[in-house]
């Protein structure tokens, strides 16, 4: 798949099946292998479904400069225009759902509608997680080997149940993981991005549906942020699922993605 030009950087996407755009954005650390193909398959049967990897991720450039969320959202909006996209769809799960936050706040007249998947506001709003996560995510990395950091990252994903039950499925997703790590310049610049976002006020501004969506299991992103972001969100409505965590698709692909469709048609 090609790069195309964005503001400074090259990045990469990709764009499957055909139908009214969906742009789907990743999160801390992420990049395209992280979407599982069945995913991918089921949503391009009815929407051109163009995914990329953030600046600094995956196959996309870095750039010599730190990042901020209203930055990556630029870079979002910059990559549909270069593809010749004016109205799309809007999805972000985890930080990729503060990027759409930006995207939906700043260019209202771009975003069709919404859907937001394990993510908060930032800011004094937030639910933050338990200190045992947050000393994970603030390690130092630069002594770690990719496995280690894909080791330490799989249980703040899924639930400890998920993981002892489906081997085969956690085993497969980490070699997805391993392709193209993230490196410790850009994951630090990630956090110090997510760090600084707040929308917390920004919210009222968001005027297209929106969808929330969240894991009651998530220890990475309390599911309590979900409701912040409903009350806080005009026309929203928000699914709780009680068997997730963060990455809420497993063990709930099918019902999901049936509330993504239904929700988008």
């Amino acid at each position: 798949m090609p790069k195309i030009k964005v503001n400074d950087i090259n990045m990469y996407y990709e764009v499957h099946g055909e139908g009214f755009p969906l742009v789907m954005i990743m999160g801390l650390s992420a990049n395209t292998d992280w979407w599982t193909q069945d995913l991918i398959d089921s949503l391009a049967d009815d929407f051109k479904v163009i995914i990329f990897d953030n600046r600094g991720a995956g196959k996309t450039e870095n750039s010599n400069r730190d990042f901020s969320i209203k930055m990556l959202a630029d870079d979002t909006v910059s990559l549909t225009n270069n593809l010749g996209i004016d109205r799309f769809y809007l999805f972000g799960i985890s930080m990729g759902g503060m990027i759409a936050q930006e995207v939906a706040i700043n260019y209202p007249e771009r975003v069709e509608k919404l859907i937001l998947g394990a993510t908060n506001c930032g800011g004094s709003k937030q639910v933050l997680p338990e200190q045992e996560v947050l000393d994970i995510l603030s390690r130092p990395r630069e002594n770690l080997t990719p496995e280690e950091v894909i080791e330490g990252t799989i249980p703040l994903l899924y639930t400890e149940e998920f993981i002892k039950n489906n081997p085969e499925f956690i085993e497969n997703y980490k070699r997805e993981l391993l392709k193209t790590p993230i490196s410790p310049e850009s994951f630090e610049r990630q956090i110090k991005a997510i760090m600084s976002f707040n929308t917390g006020m920004k919210l009222k501004k968001i005027s297209c549906p929106t969808l929330i969506i969240h894991g009651k299991k998530d220890v990475l992103i309390p599911y309590e942020n979900a409701e912040i972001l409903d009350k806080r969100i005009p026309n929203s409505k928000v699914i709780l699922l009680e068997e997730s965590g963060h990455s809420f698709f497993q063990p709930n692909t099918e019902i999901v993605i049936k509330s993504m469709k239904e929700f988008l048609k």
